[in-house]
């Protein structure tokens, strides 16, 4: 090798032994019999920590749900404000795209106050 050679290899080795890894995005099925009645009970508990980029799947059967983002007071009170965005495919694929609290409901009447509802947090 030629002088300095060893040197500027070096380097390099250890300029790659610093990289940093990033981590891959999740993708991760809502529920364990998918989005449906009762998923609100302890389904984001075990599932815990989000991060950002992570992407929920929400799969039920089409025209029977839907899922709609709302803030907290929807959250709590089932019910989806003006002009927020109504998902209904079945198969549906949110990504979290931000740190902070994400809340999804079923809009369809009844079905948030059955469990049809989860809220999220991510780090």
């Amino acid at each position: 090798m030629a002088p300095g050679s060893v040197g500027k290899v070096a380097i390099a080795l250890m300029a790659l032994s610093c990289v940093i890894f990033v981590a891959q995005a999740a993708v991760i099925p809502v529920g364990d019999a998918g989005w449906t009645f009762g998923v609100e009970d302890d389904w984001a508990r075990g599932k815990q920590p989000f991060a950002v980029g992570d992407v929920l799947v929400f799969q039920y059967a089409a025209g029977a749900h839907n899922v709609v983002q709302v803030d907290q007071n929807g959250f709590s009170g089932c019910k989806a404000g003006a002009g927020a965005q109504v998902h209904s495919s079945g198969n549906d694929r949110i990504t979290l795209n931000r740190r902070g609290k994400f809340f999804f409901i079923c809009s369809f009447p009844g079905h948030c106050s059955d469990g049809m509802r989860i809220a999220v947090t991510v780090n």
